[in-house]
């Protein structure tokens, strides 16, 4: 399996792709290929055409139908790569970002079918005078009107997606993108609430996932202290659980308010949960607009006196695998920039394991980083944490290679001169009464609780779909002369949908509010940081650490 594993694609459309991903693409292209011509053979075989239809246009009308039919199949499996806490694919070894590409290669596939579905209808209702369907919202039937609103927010979404308008007007793509609520609920207006269990799965555990995201994210975390780094970088301390693990290049979503109330950002943690087991750092450079404007936020406070700041975080969202560089005897790590931080967590996670006696030997370590400017050599300052611990890393067999690539090259005396000239400055921070230590949502069986509320939450829902089904639907669908509208039933589906979650969310993550109240005490009182460790690229080192 080593070699399907291997990178077969690395330039084109759709990023890099191993033979294992390129293999079950192949495959579910094929699938829908087959899927869709056997609709339409079947379709064919039976098809009769009416007074006011010739028969290409009723063929054209059967094809529309099928690729709606095969768009909403791509769909059903659209929503599991997003859902970054409930989704089963870090079982496989899948983060939630590396499953991000296979979010978009549907999305692409989704929008194709559904899109030519549309024309399909407007070339049908077009040649056969029924132009006037596309305004028609039936009360017992497929309404066309929710379908139409349902295209014209999945237009926007996939436009704004495309790489060239993403990369350019990230925020636009950002905000549009949100326009997946009106995706779910005028989906459903058109095809129905039976068609629309069909891709219920998937938008279940998006849906369950997306509320618990919520509910973390409504929690002030600790913020500690902060490192200004002479490369216009500042690494965020956080206070954390000790119950909350991640492996290394776990990623963080970081909300700050007084930068903005919307804007979430990702950024990579550099600290091991093995080595810091009650910190949680992170990198933030200077580079746009929302870091920038956080640098200066930070930077503006009195170091002498502790500072105040709101800060939410979700994740952090990591593997559930053991860490998969374990298994090589040597790792060459290679970064350019701010690159760098994923490979700090994976330093720190090896310090810790080096001074572990029941751990297997290390790997040996060569970092080559590239930067731009001789300033940006502060970043490796990063490799020691805030708390110090320069000693433990001589245990490693660690080489680095630093290349300045704007500036010529500087003696070793200048690079020192360089890091001493502008010292990392530590800025602390003041706790407050409302803010807690970062914990898993859930508390510490994660993955339990996710079941229980999942099983819970759907068997809310089906209690009180059958409720008021019996109780109010069926007294008017039983009157022969009356029948429930289709747009209410989807309404009011969706609603008690929402109210399942809702209520098995909540409980839950109340339930373990307690414990974490409790842990908050622990940790309340974590020491204050000593100033921060002067920079180490003119200690001199025992063991095997060098710089280059």
């Amino acid at each position: 399996m080593a070699a399907w594993r291997r990178p077969v694609l690395v330039r084109g459309p759709l990023g890099i792709v191993t033979g294992i991903e390129l293999a079950f693409f192949l495959l579910f292209l094929a699938l829908l290929v087959w899927s869709y011509s056997a609709f339409i053979n079947l379709d064919f075989s039976k098809i009769h055409v009416k007074p006011v239809e010739k028969m290409w246009q009723a063929k054209l009308d059967r094809a529309a139908l099928r690729l709606g039919h095969v768009g909403s199949f791509c769909c059903a499996f659209l929503f599991f790569p997003v859902a970054r806490g409930s989704s089963l694919l870090p079982l496989i070894g899948l983060t939630s970002e590396a499953s991000i590409k296979y979010h978009v290669w549907l999305g692409n596939l989704v929008m194709l079918f559904f899109t030519a579905h549309g024309l399909c209808y407007i070339v049908f209702w077009a040649s056969t005078d029924q132009i006037h369907e596309m305004l028609k919202w039936t009360r017992t039937k497929v309404a066309n009107v929710p379908g139409e609103l349902a295209l014209l927010s999945g237009l926007v979404m996939w436009v704004t997606a495309l790489p060239r308008v993403r990369r350019q007007m990230f925020e636009l793509f950002f905000y549009a993108h949100h326009l997946y609520a009106l995706f779910l609920v005028f989906f459903p207006l058109h095809v129905g609430v039976a068609f629309f269990c069909s891709i219920l799965p998937g938008v279940f555990l998006f849906m369950v996932d997306r509320y618990l995201r919520f509910l973390q994210s409504r929690v002030r975390v600790r913020l500690v202290s902060a490192r200004l780094l002479a490369c216009d970088a500042v690494e965020l301390n956080f206070c954390k659980s000790p119950h909350l693990t991640h492996s290394p290049m776990s990623t963080v979503f970081i909300n700050v308010p007084c930068v903005s109330r919307l804007q979430w950002h990702p950024f990579t943690v550099t600290s091991s949960s093995s080595l810091e087991p009650d910190r949680l750092s992170v990198v933030v450079k200077r580079a746009g607009r929302w870091t920038e404007k956080l640098y200066e936020t930070i930077s503006s406070l009195p170091p002498s006196q502790p500072g105040h700041l709101d800060v939410s975080v979700e994740g952090p969202y990591s593997q559930a695998t053991p860490a998969s560089f374990l298994q090589y005897d040597s790792l060459v790590m290679i970064s350019g920039g701010g690159g760098i931080t994923p490979f700090i967590s994976i330093i720190r996670e090896l310090v810790h394991r080096s001074g572990t006696a029941a751990e297997a030997a290390t790997p040996s370590l060569i970092l080559i980083a590239v930067f731009k400017t001789s300033a940006d050599l502060a970043m490796l300052d990063l490799i020691v944490p805030a708390s110090g611990g320069f000693s433990d890393i001589s245990r490693l067999e660690l080489r680095i290679e630093a290349f300045v690539t704007r500036e010529s090259v500087p003696s070793a005396g200048d690079v020192v001169a360089i890091a001493h000239k502008v010292p990392a400055e530590e800025v602390l921070f003041k706790p407050s009464p409302s803010h807690a230590p970062i914990a898993p949502v859930l508390g510490h069986n994660g993955w339990l609780w996710l079941a229980a509320v999942v099983s819970s939450s759907f068997f809310i829902f089906l209690l009180l779909v059958g409720a008021v089904q019996r109780l109010y639907i069926y007294p008017v669908d039983g009157n022969s002369n009356r029948v429930y509208p289709w747009a209410a039933r989807t309404l009011l589906n969706l609603l008690l949908l929402c109210v399942g979650i809702a209520v098995a969310a909540s409980a839950a993550v109340l339930w373990n509010k307690r414990r974490r109240a409790e842990e908050a005490k622990q940790v309340e009182n974590v020491a204050t940081p000593a100033s921060s460790p002067a920079t180490w690229l003119d200690k001199p080192r025992r063991g095997d650490a060098e710089v280059e």
